[in-house]
């Protein structure tokens, strides 16, 4: 999927997820695909929509992560920055990397970091096929990012270069089954998301449930 449409398609999840119309600013058409994506102001009320804390809870999330204040994180798939300005405020010794293919959306995140004052978010501008995070992490972070991964099995083998000694990759998405999200043909079972790292070479170290539209899977290499 071209970075465009990726984006489309998360932006169109969230908007249903919190209950706005996506609008025709988000038209699915084959001719929409080739456009730039722009306009990260307008779409930082989706994403950062107060509404979306009530299911996605943010900040339950990040604590069931168990997280050291030094820890170096990389959000994958940041949008505006959702996750990657509260892991910042809650690391304050650690560094957040906030990766995202759109270039409206990194500079957004840039700026987004030195408006609020967080010089240990980094914007990073990383590729389709290749997050490019500067340095090996603690976590990688991926929230509504997964089922748009062209060639998963390839992708997450290859990351495993960027995680640290007993690092851990985070995937959060939406289950088939939960009235909001992308259409229910782009969704994926939780299971195949465990089988596709499995072949990646990952296993599940644990899963949580408290999220009600979203599994909640934590990965570690298998060696």
């Amino acid at each position: 999927m071209k970075p465009v449409a990726l984006h489309r398609s998360i932006l169109v999840a969230l908007a249903a997820a919190i209950g706005l119309s996506a609008g025709p600013a988000l038209s699915q058409s084959p001719h929409t695909h080739q456009h730039s994506f722009s306009g990260a102001e307008r779409w930082a009320h989706v994403f950062d929509d107060p509404a979306r804390d009530a299911w996605q809870k943010p900040h339950e999330v990040i604590q069931a992560l168990a997280l050291p204040p030094d820890a170096l994180v990389a959000d994958v798939g940041a949008g505006t920055g959702y996750f990657a300005a509260r892991l910042a405020n809650m690391l304050p010794r650690g560094k957040v990397y906030a990766v995202d293919v759109e270039p409206d959306m990194v500079r957004y995140l840039g700026e987004r970091a030195k408006r609020e004052g967080r010089p240990n978010m980094i914007a990073v501008a990383g590729a389709p096929s290749d997050p490019k995070i500067p340095e090996k992490v603690d976590l990688v972070l991926m929230v509504d990012v997964h089922h748009h991964i062209d060639e998963r099995v390839r992708y997450f083998r290859e990351m495993q270069r960027y995680l640290k000694p007993g690092g851990r990759v985070a995937i959060i998405d939406f289950r088939p089954d939960s009235p909001t999200g992308p259409p229910r043909a782009a969704r994926l079972e939780a299971s195949v998301v465990v089988d596709e790292l499995a072949r990646a070479g990952y296993r599940l170290a644990r899963e949580h449930g408290f999220l009600p539209n979203q599994y909640f899977l934590v990965f570690e290499p298998k060696s």
